[in-house]
């Protein structure tokens, strides 16, 4: 140490380390040199209070300008041999490694201390490599398991803003701008700063699934910090509308700012975003909108991270929205060429009657998207919106177009070939309500219109093909079957749910030619014993499957393979048919025979060990043969058996009970007979993780039964209860204990309820359903129901006989976000017609039978013109003020999927005999049947009341 003051060319840096607690402190000093640093005992330097470390002067005034002014100025330490700092010592020691060449390993646990250590003591270099560090972590493409903890991006970002580091804000915000779906799932996203989430939301690579994703993370980071607003001086420029108006209010699916008109902070911009979707809905055409500049409003927001696009309940979208959000900027090309783009796209007509035209379109080519969602769309012609697709997005793997009318099995086609990486294609359609097991007195079909099924229109595309969904598609025929098989060589799931005009005999071609099936839902079909006979049979040899099953009697067989089988409401297959079929299924997670020919027998011959998901409900299985079923598979999560009356043997049903908390967490059941009032205290642990629970005709679990329900499930969002008694104590302790109840029904259940059940909050309650269990109900209570039940989107109410035509305004203007509405025998709300429930915009669902007969005759019409997104009405000719409806045409139907009209006949009471006519009641006798599909429209008349 002699030598340091004759050549000056070394120093001493005693560095001390006061964050150490005395219990963490092994030894008072220790002296290091830099001469020897890749040697030193790291545990050994930072266990002392003191750390001398001897370095080079030259180096240490070259590489930080800290000690530059301090070793070179005029401070008195300039002149000394020794200089003191005090520092966390780790940080301090990694900072004179860098200094001398080391690497340095730089993560979220030490990015902010090294920074802060970097600008303390002016090491530029290191500085840089935090920032080239940062650069590389916010920039790179990560798998969500690997993206940085939020709350780092937050706490740098706030050192970055206090610091006036402007590449630390710039970078966080961009990286929360690209990962806004990620983020807003995390718990933290409520603690991003005001400032942050503003840049992050105003940020060019902002990417969201959709407008509503954004919406809903500002309202809920505003809810979350709304203490902030209250409290903040009226002046402050952290006004919450402000960010709030970075939402395109024109891209808003039309149910959101409706469920949002009475929202403190939304409201304003929901009314307004209501009548822009609206008046685009009537205009469909741009030409107002291009004189914006970049057309803003219209635009979806798009960026080279873009994997999902969801504009599922968009009325207003067209084909002029997508191809704007798709080109380039327009006013950053030609003005001749802009005038020739902007005329072409607002003459919206012909580009959909000539979707081959959109290929003249310079369009953006966005690699990432692999998933689009324009389910709920009727503005988009779904030819036209495939071409913008193939050239737009040419990685697209995932399509739901789930109520597209047009979509037929020659749009399919055309998809495949255009769209060749297309592995998931949904397109549900809204199922009939006349179906196969109903009987029907007459049926006609008026303006039907046949799809093109060619297979020869087949060239290319569908290989990848691997789940198709066409649940509710009655316009499909045998003949469509026998086209989809072109490609059915790669179907693992197939969901041909309520599909009613196609036969078991084209079922069981299609299947034949799915090798490779592994998910078959065939429910409400004519599916049946050809069918079966194809699944059983040892038509292929499996490949990559385990020789533990070569010796299983059915190994070679579809129907081993199959891992999710529904043929619920299968009239067509018959009890022998249905043992075969299950005695040869191995491998099912989920099972559905509800309503089906089972019994004991052909459910003992399932050797399955895998089920997650059991639906007996409605056939004559006992509690013996179902408490096997249970015993063998015990990660069972779904397990329903209403309406099976075998269940009440007492002996089986025990030995059921048994089995299911002995084996089993559930998470849904439903329950019918052979569930008396002690089931709940019998499986115990079993239904501690219960999320959703209905107790049907049969069961009599009983106050004590429910109450102890609620104290056992505390995880539960839905209760749905038929004839059970109740009584305000368990209705008002499921409302207050049950915090996250999302669904209630309570269904012809006995018990004296009273107005005081609605005096409960519950604030994330969406559905109700009160079917003859408030017949006291007035508009008071009505009013009350709408204070506490803020957020419901469905609403069922039968039997309250009290309710006026002024109970209209209360239900629109409370609920506004309503898309399902359901009233029958409610006193006389309709006695003087509708227009209060065209305030409910988002409409989908509306039943309205015998409250009053003061419904106009053109009510349908005039219902589908006003409620863009209204499918299915239920009336009833009683209700008729002129004794009947007008029906639309085909081409007049809006958005229209399916009308039923009931119509009633005069009964005289039996007990009159002196007075027959001053007795009469009505009764059902019919029900007609309207529905629309994409190859035209379909009458027809049932016995049953639909």
């Amino acid at each position: 140490m002699d030598s340091l003051s004759e050549n000056n060319q070394l120093v001493i840096v005693e560095l001390r380390n006061s964050y150490l607690t005395e219990s963490e402190i092994n030894q008072k000093e220790i002296s290091i040199s830099t001469a020897e640093i890749s040697t030193w005992n790291l545990h050994s330097v930072l266990s002392s209070e003191i750390v001398r470390i001897q370095l080079e002067r030259n180096r240490l005034i070259r590489e930080s300008s800290y000690f530059r002014g301090l070793l070179t100025g005029n401070f008195s330490e300039s002149s000394q041999d020794c200089v003191s700092v005090e520092w966390n010592a780790e940080t301090f020691i990694d900072v004179l490694k860098h200094i001398y060449g080391c690497s340095l390993d730089i993560t979220v646990n030490n990015f902010i201390l090294l920074l802060e250590a970097a600008i303390f003591f002016g090491v530029d270099a290191l500085l840089l490599e935090c920032k080239t560090w940062l650069t590389k972590e916010t920039t790179t493409k990560w798998l969500p398991s690997m993206q940085m903890d939020l709350e780092f991006v937050i706490n740098s970002w706030n050192f970055g803003f206090d610091h006036a580091i402007d590449f630390i804000p710039e970078l966080c915000a961009g990286y929360l701008a690209r990962n806004f779906m990620w983020i807003i799932s995390s718990s933290s996203f409520v603690n991003i700063p005001y400032k942050l989430l503003y840049h992050c939301v105003e940020h060019p690579h902002l990417t969201v699934d959709s407008e509503k994703c954004l919406a809903e993370a500002i309202l809920v980071w505003i809810d979350s910090n709304k203490v902030l607003w209250q409290c903040s001086d009226s002046n402050t420029k952290y006004d919450c509308p402000e960010i709030l108006q970075k939402v395109r209010l024109t891209l808003l699916p039309l149910d959101f700012p409706a469920g949002k008109r009475r929202n403190l902070y939304f409201s304003k911009l929901a009314e307004k975003s209501i009548h822009a979707i609206l008046s685009m809905i009537k205009d469909p055409s741009t030409r107002q909108a291009s004189k914006d500049a970049e057309l803003h409003n219209i635009r979806i927001r798009l960026t080279k991270y873009t994997e999902r696009i969801v504009l599922s309940g968009c009325p207003q979208i067209t084909l002029a929205s997508l191809l704007l959000s798709v080109l380039p900027s327009l006013w950053n090309m030609d003005p001749l060429i802009r005038k020739q783009y902007e005329e072409s796209i607002t003459d919206l007509d012909n580009l959909q009657r000539n979707p081959s035209r959109i290929s003249n379109f310079p369009i953006l080519p966005f690699e990432a998207v692999q998933e689009v969602d324009i389910s709920k769309c009727p503005g988009l012609r779904v030819e036209a919106v495939i071409q913008c697709f193939s050239k737009s997005f040419p990685s697209l793997r995932r399509l739901n177009a789930s109520h597209c009318f047009q979509f037929g099995v020659s749009t399919l086609f055309d998809l495949v070939e255009k769209c060749p990486l297309v592995e998931e294609v949904d397109l549900t359609a809204d199922i009939s309500p006349a179906l196969p097991t109903l009987e029907a007195t007459t049926s006609s079909a008026t303006e039907m219109y046949h799809d093109s099924y060619v297979a020869s229109y087949f060239k290319k595309g569908g290989l990848l093909l691997s789940k198709l969904t066409l649940e509710g598609r009655n316009n499909i025929i045998d003949l469509g079957l026998q086209s989809i098989s072109t490609f059915a060589l790669t179907l693992s799931s197939l969901n041909l749910k309520g599909c009613t005009s196609v036969t078991d005999l084209g079922i069981s071609r299609l299947i034949s030619q799915c090798e490779n099936l592994k998910s078959l839902n065939v429910a409400d079909t004519y599916f049946g014993r050809r069918s079966i006979s194809v699944l059983i049979s040892d038509i292929l040899r499996l490949k990559d499957f385990s020789d533990a099953y070569d010796e299983h009697k059915h190994s070679s067989s579809l129907a081993f393979r199959l891992q999710e089988l529904n043929i619920e409401g299968c009239m067509s297959v018959d009890a022998t048919s249905l043992m075969q079929l299950i005695s040869a299924t191995y491998l099912l997670k989920s099972m559905n025979l509800r309503k089906t020919s089972l019994n004991d027998d052909a459910l003992n011959n399932f050797m399955g060990s895998s089920l997650k998901s059991l639906d007996v409900s409605d056939t004559m299985v006992c509690g013996v043969s179902l408490a096997e079923i249970v015993r063998r598979n015990p990660d069972l999560k779904v397990l329903k058996a209403r309406g099976c009356r075998n269940l009440c043997d007492q002996e089986g049903g025990d030995q059921l009970h048994i089995e299911l908390k002995r084996n089993c967490s559930l998470e849904e059941v439903v329950f019918g007979w052979g569930f008396p009032f002690n089931s709940m205290e019998t499986l115990g642990a079993a239904i501690k993780s219960l999320k959703a629970i209905t107790v049907g005709l049969g069961a009599s679990l009983g106050e004590y039964g429910l109450k102890l329900l609620l104290k056992l499930c505390p995880l539960l969002e839905s209760i749905v209860l038929y004839f059970q008694v109740i009584s305000d104590d368990v209705v008002i302790n499921l409302l207050e204990s049950v915090r996250c109840l999302q669904v209630m029904k309570l269904c012809y259940c006995l018990g004296d309820l009273s107005p005081v059940i609605f005096q409960c909050s519950v604030p994330n309650l969406k559905v109700l359903n009160l079917e003859r269990v408030t017949p006291w109900m007035t508009n008071e209570d009505l009013v009350n129901l709408t204070k506490n039940c803020k957020n419901l989107v469905e609403l069922s109410l039968s039997g309250c006989a009290l309710l006026d035509s002024d109970s209209q305004h209360i239900i629109s203007c409370g609920w506004p976000g309503l898309i399902s509405i359901n009233l029958e025998e409610c006193g006389g709300i309709t006695s003087n017609g509708v227009s209060s429930f065209y305030n409910c915009v988002a409409l989908e669902d509306l039943l309205l039978r015998h409250n009053g007969c003061g419904i106009q005759s053109n009510f349908i019409c005039e219902a589908s013109s006003k409620l863009p997104m209204l499918r299915k009405v239920a009336l009833d000719l009683c209700d008729a003020n002129e004794g009947y409806f007008h029906t639309p045409s085909y081409s007049g139907r809006s958005f229209l999927s399916i009308i039923k009209i009931a119509r009633c006949k005069p009964q005289r009471c039996s007990f009159d005999l002196q007075h027959p006519n001053s007795c009469r009641k009505s009764v059902h006798k019919e029900s007609i049947v309207v529905e629309f599909s994409a190859n035209g429209l379909r009458t027809t008349t049932v016995k049953e009341r639909v």
